[in-house]
């Protein structure tokens, strides 16, 4: 099987060298080059097309989420490892949602570091324990109700959810047993309380989630 190509973007010497030396002495890896910032691994990187990039997040000047970003559609068979110590949501779903397939803590053992970039390489999506469990309990969360639907009332609650369905105003009426006119009223009390001018916008402001 020919060996793993991989670039590794970081910009502490001693973090970078020692997954160079990691990488190098094992046959399954092939250690193409390493960067100590995210400018000149833009660069270069389309060029090299690795199989998987190890990328820092906090790089000086570009960010290795913004490095990814600008070379993802240029290194279609590239993945990505993010290598960092932040666990802040936001960058997690942030370095995913940028192309990221992988995210690793620096605190990771040497020998599930070399798992990892295996079973990326593999078609799996491996990530710390700590960051996992975040992504997990991320898609189990419940949608947030938006603020501005407790400003509404039960009624004008059930007008909008109607016009969202595409009811016309007298079916609206119909529906709720009210008059045209007084549909017409929670509309424009609708539209008011959430500073909106029409209803895609009401719509689109109440049902974003």
């Amino acid at each position: 099987m020919a060996p793993i190509k991989i670039c590794i973007v970081e910009d502490l010497k001693d973090v970078r060298e020692g997954i160079i030396s990691l990488l190098t002495f094992d046959e399954r890896f092939e250690v193409l080059c390493g960067y100590a910032n995210a400018e000149i691994a833009a660069e270069e990187l389309p060029a090299w097309q690795p199989d998987i990039v190890i990328m820092d997040i906090n790089l000086p000047g570009m960010s290795g989420i913004e490095c990814i970003k600008k070379v993802k559609a240029q290194c279609p068979h590239t993945q990505f490892m993010m290598f960092t110590i932040y666990e802040a949501d936001d960058k997690v779903f942030d370095a995913l949602s940028a192309g990221a397939s992988g995210y690793l803590l620096k605190k990771t053992s040497l020998s599930k570091i070399v798992e990892s970039l295996i079973e990326l390489h593999e078609g799996g999506a491996p990530m710390s324990t700590q960051i996992a469990r975040k992504v997990i309990q991320s898609l189990q969360k419940p949608n947030e109700v938006p603020e501005e639907s407790k400003l509404l009332t039960k009624k004008e609650h059930e007008v909008l959810s109607l016009l969202s369905k595409g009811h016309l105003y007298k079916e609206i009426a119909d529906l709720l047993k009210i008059s045209e006119s007084t549909v017409k009223k929670h509309i424009h009390s609708i539209y008011y309380k959430l500073h909106v001018n029409n209803r895609t916008e009401a719509i689109n402001k109440m049902y974003r989630n």
